[in-house]
């Protein structure tokens, strides 16, 4: 029985006992009620209270509500369980009993997990601040099978070394002993397995595979390789069959090959698995129609279910894109050959005639298996020069036959995407253009032709097709589908928007929103000094595409049903889809051949969905982290130059910057900032300096020196230029902002929030 303090009154450890088990805050009221106090003891109770309070065991909530103060232990397992749309990323403890009600708020900080995904693991430093919320500072991912650190080894004086992880979240360097260094060379990129070592003393690492000189570009792809454990070395059973293969003939296949199909791709593209051609429908009933074709490689022909080319593709799930290379899906002998819609060869080929109305909506279709022989292999900037009016010696030829043909059912299905309001994001990508020694040359934006968006257009109206026949036909179907927003999210836009004073920048609320929504709200930001901070809002308020047997639709693209069927050479779902398409055409009677579906049950198709979802994310955080890389490379000489930057990102810790110039992300560490301490305001994506009340918000251009660019770990620190007299844009300038300023017209001095973290790029999502 708990000792009372005096009569009538409970013990400290009972009110406490009472106050942490309360899955609410509660007040002296109910702290009286529970224990039965007499009101003439409710004055000497008050005062035990406050003495409770004065020892620091609870806290004052809203309304004066008290609150057991949680303590989380200075290491913790953490789960990553949110990035919200700044990209700043938070976490909840692994041991968390329900009955304690929910965990307090965690904010990771100064690092970054490698794909940026929720229900990633970790152990992190944890640091309580005076809100009663925590930082965390990552120490180790929580990873299965043995450790291993992706490094730069340096020689010691001696006969061993260090390893300088490429991690830009490492804070460890890992000593190697002369009989573990594998005969490294100093500056080699390295991988090590990480030895086990005793409590206090420094990590030790042994060194298992050498993989060159960071001097050479071509180790940036392999820091992106290894760092997300891509496979790059094909079976042996899988590279023989791949090299027996043989083209396939005409047999019971539909002869496509007097039809000018023509595939259409980037200059650097290294794969040509999707074709198209369009005539109008010369139908009279449908007048102003159009007939158009999408020929797939028809690589379920040479990789069949469960097979060794088939089991290597479903654990790599997807080919993987550098700079330098490809990392491919398929070994070289069928991606880059019979798989290959080459010029004047023919190739097996799964296709879609699809018919179209005058205004772009699909009226009908079919699948035919064929043989095709491509007429031409074309670049975008080729096709949108030849519809330009510049067209080159192979385009001249097939002007009127086949480009002006496209660019009229192009204009048919752009008004159909346009009628059913597809959300159109601005969503720019960085193109880094190597010279022929494999150094960066140039970073430059990707452009975006119409001859993109009519590719784009095709290729969306065959993967339509292809999931409207695997329904009616019964087929298992791996669907392509991106959920509705979350409702938090959109809740957080609209009350940033509700701050925007004087602008009248308003999303729909009490209704199911819609991709034109958002497609309204960009419009009226277009112009605007707000228009690429909404952009970027809008981007991260959405959910994230991944696939999935079970039909959700597609939010962006305003479909019912969706799945991907255009790339079966790159993406292991568009082999399944292809498979069930060959599967049930046989089962109708159509005859289309060997190399259906083998029969899974839902739960094994549904896991492997979740597989290729997460090797998506994987090969997007490559390719993104060696861009950083070679774009770090790049500006690695210009240390110490100013830059034209726009703020992307806003968080506790920094801001994050992209620069005009290159497209490149920094950060800003906040104990950069000029002298003063920064409040982070979340529903307003800025900080403020307490004393001077600057203002560094969201979408504010502003100009940055580079005060670090590391190639080995692609992360970029910059700083802002201050003065007026170095050129800068004041932050809140470019908002129709004014930050406040102390007396005299200059900031007041003041010390900053925190020290300076590590940089981290944020990634989109």
């Amino acid at each position: 029985m708990a000792k009372r303090v005096r009569k009538g009154l409970p013990t400290r450890e009972a009110i406490l006992d009472f106050i942490a088990s309360s899955p609410t805050p509660v007040g002296k009221r109910e702290i009286a009620r529970q224990f039965k106090v007499h009101p003439a003891d409710r004055v000497a109770l008050k005062g035990l209270i406050k003495e409770i309070e004065r020892e620091g065991a609870v806290e004052r909530g809203p309304k004066r509500r008290l609150a057991a103060i949680e303590v989380l232990p200075a290491i913790a397992e953490l789960e990553i369980s949110d990035i919200d749309l700044d990209g700043e990323v938070a976490a909840r403890p692994l041991a968390w009993p329900e009955e304690r009600g929910a965990p307090p708020k965690i904010f990771v900080v100064e690092n970054r997990l490698g794909a940026d995904e929720i229900g990633q693991r970790v152990v992190a430093r944890i640091t309580r601040l005076e809100d009663g919320s925590y930082e965390a500072r990552v120490v180790r991912l929580i990873a299965e099978g043995p450790a291993r650190v992706l490094g730069v080894f340096r020689r010691d004086a001696g006969t061993g070394g260090r390893i300088e992880p490429t991690d830009r979240r490492a804070k460890l360097e890992y000593r190697v002993a002369a009989g573990d260094r594998n005969d490294g060379q100093s500056g080699e990129l390295v991988l090590a397995e990480i030895l086990p070592t005793r409590r206090l003393a420094a990590p030790q690492a042994r060194i298992v595979e050498r993989l060159g000189d960071t001097a050479e570009p071509r180790t940036i792809s392999l820091i992106a390789i290894h760092s997300n454990d891509i496979p790059t070395e094909f079976p042996h059973a899988a590279l023989a069959q791949a090299e027996a293969a043989k083209p396939v003939k005409l047999g019971k296949r539909t002869d496509l090959r007097d039809v000018p199909l023509v595939t259409i791709d980037g200059s650097d593209a290294r794969d040509f698995d999707d074709a198209v051609w369009a005539a109008p429908d010369p139908d009279p009933a449908n007048k102003g129609g159009w007939h158009i074709m999408v020929a797939i490689a028809d690589v379920s022909w040479y990789v069949r279910p469960g097979d060794a080319l088939d089991n290597e593709a479903e654990k790599r799930g997807n080919s993987v894109y550098f700079p330098d290379r490809v990392v491919p899906m398929l070994p070289e002998a069928l991606s880059n050959e019979l798989c290959s819609l080459k010029p004047d060869v023919p190739r097996a080929c799964l296709a879609v005639h699809m018919w179209l109305d005058a205004g772009g909506r699909k009226t009908r279709h079919r699948f035919v298996r064929g043989l095709m022989r491509s007429a031409a292999r074309l670049t975008y900037e080729q096709v949108q020069a030849a519809r330009d009016g510049t067209p080159d010696a192979t385009t001249r030829k097939l002007l009127d036959t086949v480009v002006a043909p496209l660019y009229g059912a192009f204009a048919a299905l752009d008004k159909a995407r346009a009628e059913r309001g597809t959300l159109n994001l601005d969503l720019p990508e960085r193109r880094v253009l190597l010279d022929e020694s494999g150094r960066v040359a140039h970073i430059e934006r990707r452009q975006r032709l119409d001859s993109h968006r009519l590719i784009e257009e095709f290729m969306i109206a065959a993967n339509v097709a292809a999931a409207e026949t695997l329904e009616k036909q019964r087929q298992f179907c791996m669907y392509r589908v991106h959920d509705a927003p979350d409702p938090a999210k959109l809740e957080a836009l609209r009350k940033f928007l509700e701050g925007l004073e004087g602008i009248g920048l308003r999303l729909a609320k009490g209704q199911a929103v819609r991709p034109r929504d958002f497609n309204r709200l960009l419009s009226q930001a277009a112009g605007t000094p707000y228009a690429a901070m909404i952009n970027d809002l809008v981007l991260r308020s959405q959910a994230q595409a991944v696939y999935s047997p079970e039909n959700l639709g597609h939010f962006g693209l305003a479909l019912r049903r969706y799945a991907h069927f255009t790339s079966p050479i790159r993406r292991y779902a568009d082999l399944l889809v292809h498979r069930a398409l060959v599967s049930g055409h046989n089962e109708a009677g159509e005859e289309f051949g060997e190399g259906g579906s083998s029969k899974l049950a839902l739960p094994a198709f549904a896991a492997i969905a979740t597989h290729i979802s997460q090797t998506e994310r994987r090969a997007a955080a490559a390719e993104r982290s060696a861009i950083d890389r070679y774009t770090a490379a790049y500006l690695s000489a210009r240390v110490g130059a100013s830059f034209a930057g726009r703020i992307n990102g806003v968080t506790r810790f920094g801001l994050f910057i992209t620069l005009e110039e290159s497209g490149a992300d920094g950060l800003v560490p906040i104990g950069s900032l000029p002298g003063d301490y920064y409040h982070h305001e979340e529903a307003q994506h800025r900080l403020i300096g307490r004393r001077s009340g600057r203002i560094y918000r969201l979408g504010d251009p502003v100009t940055v020196r580079l005060a670090e660019a590391n190639p080995v770990t692609g992360g970029l620190i910059l700083k802002i230029v201050e003065n007026e007299e170095d050129g800068a844009t004041r932050p809140g300038r470019g908002a129709g902002l004014r930050p406040s300023r102390g007396r005299g017209g200059k900031p007041a001095a003041g010390k900053s929030a925190r020290g300076k973290p590590e940089g981290r790029r944020r990634g989109r999502r």
